[in-house]
């Protein structure tokens, strides 16, 4: 269901400082919509721009993420579409002392935050007929070295939205995800910075480069948006063909 032709639709965006979170702020303010920008980033959000109104706070608390979607009502009286796209990585060794420590912060905000803002925007999204979009990881998908914690809240995050889709479908709201594959953001700036890393990587992606955080945005309009009218509890993988290949042959690109 659309919004009216003269009723500006609403998005919340979380995570919405850098990477695909601004990204996405841009791409719906420039295609029509009212925006609140969540991050724990207060500086991140100062110049976001005119028109977009912004909300600092950590979304592993409950209180924020009800403080993103009163906000959203207040300003503009309605809510159409949250992105739960806040998340951050970090994993430590299994072994290392403050391992299940920093692995319950990395589960609080990658898998309990989306819950909690989920959780809140679910009565305007039913007045609307709405959607939610998450931000899930291939991560969420295959193993990573080193990389248990994120592992384990993305592909539980994957889960989730195949359960909160099939809960809320006959409520008439949508809930998908993105499953982005090495993106130009904040998580991996230090795979920008060494060359020989980076080369390695690309190798490894059948599209030979890493994604632009626009990219990724896009998908997630897509998700949002009506074309997507009859798509819900979905994972929409974006990672240039990654989770495609089995690795155990050279691509052909390589084997040149």
């Amino acid at each position: 269901m659309t919004a009216p032709a003269d009723v500006h639709r609403v998005a919340i965006v979380t995570g919405a400082a850098s990477g695909i979170g601004r990204a996405t702020v841009e791409l719906f303010a420039e295609r029509g919509h009212d925006v609140v920008a969540v991050d724990v980033a207060e500086r991140g959000l100062a110049d976001l721009g005119d028109g977009i109104v912004t909300l600092a706070g950590d979304i592993a608390a409950a209180a924020v993420n009800q403080a993103a979607v009163d906000t959203a009502l207040s300003r503009f009286g309605r809510l159409d579409t949250i992105v739960l796209n806040a998340g951050i990585g970090g994993t430590p060794p299994l072994e290392s002392p403050d391992a299940v420590g920093r692995a319950d912060r990395i589960l609080d905000v990658n898998l309990l935050g989306p819950v909690h803002g989920l959780r809140a925007a679910l009565p305007a999204l039913r007045d609307s007929r709405g959607s939610a979009v998450f931000t899930a990881s291939v991560a969420g998908l295959r193993g990573d070295t080193g990389n248990w914690a994120y592992n384990a809240s993305k592909g539980a995050l994957i889960n989730l939205v195949r359960a909160f889709a099939l809960d809320y479908a006959a409520q008439g709201i949508r809930i998908n995800a993105i499953a982005p594959g090495l993106t130009r953001t904040g998580i991996t700036a230090g795979v920008h910075q060494d060359h020989a890393v980076l080369s390695a990587l690309e190798r490894r992606i059948p599209l030979g480069r890493l994604a632009e955080p626009r990219e990724q945005a896009e998908a997630i309009w897509f998700l949002a948006s009506p074309a997507a009218s009859y798509i819900t509890g979905t994972t929409l993988v974006v990672d240039g063909g990654l989770d495609a290949d089995l690795g155990i042959l050279p691509l052909p690109g390589l084997a040149r």
